[in-house]
């Protein structure tokens, strides 16, 4: 590869939330342990950020900052070449992070006591952005067909009819379970929602990230009908780790909807982004498209890994298959633990800090979430204690 994908960048002592949560869990956590939670990547930045923002920086003034006609045209032109999606941009609203722009969509387009779709297990800020804001938590809980999910369509429309469930939060790839949604699929939820009149929110913030055999579809591209009844959540934070620049792009093609939502956002005074997210965002827009086609091979090189690893030394271990994102989803129900069990063996014998399945919500019992987003003799370190766990285990 042209790029770097193997050197460590070791965070303990940067500020990194994924680090500091992990020390917080085990004070004397041995400082060669890396933790596989939270997702952002264990990868250096692609080296045309890093050398155009110090570009920038040598002749900007780091004033208020509104996006530029260069920006909107790098995000309009990144959209038409990666996914086929022609935007105009007016349809652009940008927030500082796709999870506050989340929490203020459902707060401008319902009201207290109004319920709220979700496809469980989900990420779990979805349960956050619906619970503060006093609405309601409306599962509708993916079927796991022999390891692949799917969406119970008929649930969905049961729960779409009913005329107090407003919102459909949707997740495209499907955060934590890898998947990326067939076309089929799509079109039947869309069907669904402008049949009962329900909003569709799709963050699609992991939509780069797909393994390669499989094809995302942007929600708003199915039609113009669907297009004027959704907002497409998309953000350069996961493709290209840049979630500490908190710059994402809210693509809102209907006019009232896109109102709607800058006056929600205006009622908290939550409105223009950080000087150098913009620029950030624009040079991973039109900078870095190889390092994103290496990326994608990276990952997949290691999801690989994962899968024939836990195949031959811990097969105990179902790997459910990754479709999208970096996030590997893993069942460890047949070692037969609890929620408390399942998180207390990973962080104190196996030093192995995962994301708990169970903050997915009750679907994710007996699964951890694992970051494989970075350098390949990390996974397999973390495998290998994974895997000595698993041999005591079967001893006992």
């Amino acid at each position: 590869m042209y790029y770097d994908f193997e050197t460590l960048i070791n965070r303990s002592e940067l500020g990194s939330s994924k680090w500091l949560g992990m020390i917080q869990k085990k004070p004397n956590v041995s400082k060669e342990i890396v933790p596989f939670s939270v997702a952002d990547m264990e990868f250096k930045n692609a080296p045309e950020i890093i050398e155009g923002l110090k570009e920038y920086l040598d002749e900007t003034i780091l004033g208020y900052t509104s996006p530029t006609e260069n920006y909107l045209d790098s995000v309009v032109n990144f959209m038409n070449r990666h996914h086929n999606w022609e935007i105009d941009k007016s349809w652009i609203v940008t927030a500082p992070g796709v999870v506050p722009a989340l929490a203020h969509a459902i707060r401008g387009f319902t009201n207290p006591g109004d319920g709220v779709i979700i496809m469980t297990p989900v990420y779990y800020p979805f349960f956050a952005c619906v619970t503060m804001n006093n609405r309601v938590i409306v599962e509708n809980p993916l079927v796991d067909n022999e390891g692949h999910y799917e969406i119970n369509f008929e649930d969905l429309e049961l729960k779409a009819s009913n005329a107090k469930n407003k919102i459909l939060l949707f997740c495209s790839p499907h955060n934590p379970i890898g998947r990326v949604w067939t076309k089929d699929e799509l079109e039947k939820v869309a069907a669904i929602c402008l049949k009962h009149d329900v909003l569709i929110i799709s963050d699609e913030i992991h939509f780069d990230l797909i393994m390669p055999g499989y094809e995302h579809t942007v929600m708003a591209t199915l039609s113009d009908e669907v297009a004027d009844k959704c907002i497409v959540c998309t953000a350069p934070s996961k493709t290209f780790n840049l979630a500490g620049m908190q710059t994402s792009n809210l693509v809102i093609k209907n006019e009232n909807l896109r109102e709607r939502m800058k006056s929600a956002m205006l009622e908290v005074a939550f409105l223009s982004c950080g000087t150098l997210g913009y620029k950030a965002c624009e040079l991973a827009y039109t900078r870095c498209d190889l390092w994103l086609e290496e990326l994608i091979m990276k990952i997949n090189e290691n999801k690989n890994i994962v899968e024939e690893f836990c195949k031959e030394h811990i097969p105990e271990i179902k790997v459910y298959p990754l479709e999208g994102t970096y996030l590997q989803w893993l069942d460890l129900r047949a070692f037969g633990l609890n929620n408390e069990e399942l998180e207390k063996a990973m962080i104190e014998d196996c030093e192995l800090f995962f994301d708990e399945g169970y903050i997915f919500g009750e679907a994710g019992t007996g699964f951890e979430r694992i970051n494989i987003a970075c350098p390949t003799d990390v996974l397999l370190e973390g495998l290998r204690r994974l895997a000595k766990w698993a041999e005591t285990k079967r001893k006992e």
